[in-house]
């Protein structure tokens, strides 16, 4: 994404992630409006700063910096399917190998109606 800011991105970036701006202010220990000012880019995001969002998002600094792009742009999973995969984590073992079966079933069910 060419025309896409550092802040844009970096709000891409925590979405895909799953975090909201209160969570990963909170990771980071400053306020949400500083997570608010980078994403809008009122605030110049230091390499510090740049190194710790790496570690939080799971992403290169040079992905948050826009020098090397994201290759699974077909396989971003939304914010609301990633909050229910957190809680599904919460579970127990039995609970969640539950929902892999129904979730296995129902693949394999679309596949075939695909076929």
């Amino acid at each position: 994404m060419i025309d896409e800011t550092i802040g844009k991105r970096l709000s891409r970036l925590r979405k895909e992630a799953g975090i909201t701006q209160k969570e990963l202010a909170l990771k980071l220990n400053i306020s949400r409006s500083a997570i608010a000012g980078y994403e809008r880019g009122r605030l110049r995001l230091f390499d510090k700063m740049i190194i710790e969002l790496s570690k939080i998002l799971r992403k290169s600094t040079d992905e948050i910096l826009g020098i090397k792009g994201n290759k699974n742009n077909d396989a971003q999973l939304s914010l609301r399917f990633l909050k229910r995969l957190k809680e599904i984590e919460k579970l127990p073992e039995v609970r969640k190998k539950a929902i892999l079966r129904i979730l296995d079933d129902m693949l394999l069910a679309s596949e075939k109606k695909a076929s």
